[in-house]
């Protein structure tokens, strides 16, 4: 049995203490973090401290808080022989000054209260050790199914294209619901092309799915929204957007 301390209390921290909690083969002997009352919700169910001088021993130690946080958290873990890795997307292995180094980086959004299934999360796995990567790959698969080794260089950019399709895509969801609620419309109404949206991206290239007025170079329809619009930010978007659009399937129109 793979014996585990996670060292964060946020989000991410909670939904790997949670799937951890209901794999087989892996107890999690402990959950480190500076935040006392964040630190409650995990007490009742395993070891805690806010102590990072009374670190238990461990196979691996999950290295789960902010980007700018991971180095000062791993300095705690030096003398320590478990493998130590951290869950970001966007850090290279070389913060951590551990023999054993690692990166243990599901790629998913986490929100607080909001359950997901690990089963078919990717789980992006890498280490400078055969032996270190294999105990990590171990322990992903003990709650996924979905387990990559990839390195920091495809790592970082993997990020960077998780930026695009989920932050900013999430931030143009705000936007759209800001013009219905202008309207005193639900945004209920737009839920069904959300989802026929993502759907549609499990079957065809993002290219083929596309489509609306930029895609038609339906000129009449984008000056007509544009008309429409009254902050400088969401014509500024709408222009870029629809110009850059334009160029994918220019070849096309």
């Amino acid at each position: 049995m793979l014996s585990i301390v996670i060292l964060g209390t946020g989000n991410l921290a909670k939904h790997l203490f949670d799937a951890f909690l209901k794999a087989e083969d892996v107890h999690v002997a402990q959950v480190v973090g500076r935040n006392k009352e964040a630190l409650s919700q995990f007490s009742e169910q395993c070891s805690v401290s806010n102590d990072f001088g009374t670190i238990a021993d461990a196979d691996v130690y999950l290295i789960a808080v902010k980007d700018d946080a991971i180095a000062e958290v791993a300095s705690h873990l030096l003398t320590k022989k478990g493998v130590v890795a951290h869950t970001s997307g966007a850090i290279g292995l070389e913060v951590i000054q551990t023999d054993n180094k690692g990166v243990f980086y599901p790629l998913q959004t986490f929100t607080k209260g909001k359950p997901v299934s690990f089963q078919s999360i990717p789980i992006c796995v890498e280490a400078e050790s055969k032996q270190s990567l294999e105990l990590l790959r171990t322990l992903a698969r003990s709650i996924s199914e979905n387990v990559h080794h990839i390195d920091s260089e495809q790592r970082k950019k993997l990020h960077l294209a998780a930026v695009f399709v989920n932050n900013f895509t999430n931030y143009l969801y705000g936007i759209g619901e800001s013009i219905c609620l202008d309207e005193g419309l639900t945004f209920d109404l737009l839920k069904p092309l959300i989802l026929e949206t993502a759907e549609k991206v499990q079957h065809l290239t993002p290219k083929e799915a596309q489509t609306g007025p930029a895609r038609r170079n339906d000129s009449e329809s984008m000056e007509a929204h544009l008309e429409l619009l009254n902050d400088e930010q969401h014509i500024t978007l709408y222009k870029l957007l629809s110009q850059a659009i334009k160029k994918r399937h220019e070849e096309e129109l």
